[in-house]
């Protein structure tokens, strides 16, 4: 992932609504949510929710799949990859060794 890219993906993630939208679907995990689940579990109503949505998607963070009438989104974890990468490629000045506990941590998390 490149600068911009990550810059992109930060602005998403900086409004509150669009970062409970990208936790609740990292929790969701493979099954995801239709966007008026999405909007019903945060209490936002379905314009609004549409355009977070939207712009989740431009910045690579989140995936859509149609499903008959309905449109269910995902966390894109190739896009969650590339930011944490972004952010972890120089980590602990190229030791690898110091950087593993944090990686750990990050990969136990769930």
């Amino acid at each position: 992932m490149d600068k911009t890219h990550a810059l992109t993906a930060f602005s998403a993630l900086s409004q509150p609504t669009r970062l409970d939208v990208f936790r609740l679907l990292l929790k969701a995990g493979e099954t995801g949510m239709a966007a008026g689940e999405i909007s019903d579990a945060l209490g936002v109503r379905q314009n609004t929710m549409s355009a977070n949505l939207s712009v989740l998607h431009q910045a690579g963070l989140v995936r859509n799949e149609r499903q008959g009438r309905s449109i269910r989104y995902f966390a894109d974890l190739d896009g969650t990859r590339g930011l944490l990468g972004f952010l972890l490629e120089d980590c602990c000045g190229g030791n690898p060794d110091l950087c593993q506990p944090l990686i750990s941590k990050l990969a136990c998390a769930c």
